[in-house]
């Protein structure tokens, strides 16, 4: 293990123990900020960190995001490196993610080989989907403006050297549906009496389904899930009120209304036939991920001279990304890289015992770094500043 690959391992390691939350990355901004200073950026904070580095007289600009925030999950590994916060951890791999990028600033401070500017985005509250737009509404794009911006997620079970990506959509969006119902609670031994609301509730989930099912179109790729049901019945207590609450992925904003329209439909229908009130609120704070041509193709071409096992067309993937409100703004690309088949490294994403490979870390670190000096060349007869 080279030195460079030492310290970003150091660096993630410690980056693990101390998790933090969507918007309370206090410490992990001071660390990424002091790094950033020390080799000799300039760095802006705000809500996230931003890093910017210049070099010859290019008047191009690339942006490359790295997300910073944890998860409410209880580690379960016994990596010397666990987290020390008690149910919080990195089980996504955004320690590893600011690791790798703050590698490949390094590197091109120290070796340049680029004309023009990288802004290095440390972007908070990825997990939430309120990051990315909370550094936009601060104006991180009107203060510093990109001609194109892309992003790396670790992908577990996905072989250490391959990267793959698509052009056009890359991730679905997620939407939060609660349905709040109100009937009349009564003895357990009285049903006649009231309108149980558990009852009602159940027939809504299993209508729910049928959304997917019977109302899109084959292969739509939506997917709606009930994931809470929650009332106030008690042992020998009829509940009159009940709560579902769920999420809904799409793969683009037609099905995402149609979605919601058919969940109110349904409950609607539901609700007026037992006699009982209904209301549903439906929030998106994850628009679908689309990645622009240019910076896709550029993303194969660098992977594939790299000798990378390189996939340009892989299926959408079903998770959602915040990292779409930046590509929505400006041309960019989201690309994977593999984590690893083994072991923790190929543990699904946001689970307790996930852990992100340092393996990948100069993969990483090396990748970013050829990338900007693809899409940032220095030309012939100007020197490198």
């Amino acid at each position: 293990m080279d030195d460079l690959h030492q310290r970003l391992t150091a660096l993630r390691h410690d980056l693990h123990r101390h998790p933090e939350l969507g918007f309370d990355e206090d410490r992990t901004k001071a660390v990424i900020a002091r790094h950033l200073r020390d080799l000799g950026l300039e760095v802006h904070e705000g809500v996230g960190v931003v890093g910017i580095l210049r070099a010859g007289r290019g008047n191009r600009a690339i942006g490359l995001r790295a997300d910073m925030d944890a998860l409410p999950i209880s580690e379960v590994t016994n990596h010397g490196y666990a987290s020390e916060t008690e149910g919080v951890m990195h089980a996504c791999g955004h320690d590893g993610h600011m690791a790798m990028l703050l590698g490949a600033a390094e590197h091109l401070m120290r070796d340049g080989g680029f004309d023009g500017t990288v802004v290095f985005l440390f972007q908070p509250n990825e997990e939430l989907g309120l990051g990315a737009r909370a550094m936009i509404n601060e104006g991180v794009l009107e203060r510093f403006p990109l001609d194109e911006i892309y992003a790396i997620h670790n992908l577990p079970g996905a072989p250490l050297w391959q990267v793959s990506t698509r052009r056009g959509l890359i991730c679905s969006s997620e939407s939060l549906f609660e349905i709040s119902i109100a009937g009349r609670g009564g003895h357990a031994s009285m049903p006649q009496v009231g309108v149980d609301a558990i009852t009602v509730g159940v027939e809504m989930v299993q209508a729910i389904q049928t959304i997917v099912a019977r109302k899109l179109a084959p292969g739509a790729g939506a997917v709606v899930s009930v994931t809470e049901f929650l009332t106030d019945g008690q042992r020998n207590v009829l509940p009159g009120r009940a709560t579902l609450k769920g999420d809904v992925r799409t793969r683009g904003p037609d099905d995402r209304a149609a979605v919601e329209g058919f969940l109110r439909q349904i409950t609607g229908g539901i609700a007026m036939a037992h006699g009982v009130t209904v209301e549903v609120s439906f929030n998106t704070e994850f628009i679908e991920t689309h990645n622009a041509d240019i910076p896709t193709d550029a993303v194969v071409r660098t992977a594939q001279a790299a000798g990378l096992d390189t996939i340009p067309d892989r299926a959408p993937m079903s998770f959602s990304e915040d990292f779409s409100h930046f590509s929505a703004a400006v041309p960019g690309c989201f690309l994977l890289l593999g984590n690893g088949e083994d072991g923790a490294h190929g543990q699904p994403l946001h689970a307790a015992d996930y852990d992100f490979n340092d393996a990948l870390l100069p993969i990483g670190a090396a990748f970013w770094t050829q990338l900007v000096r693809d899409r940032l060349p220095v030309k012939k007869g100007r020197d490198d500043e």
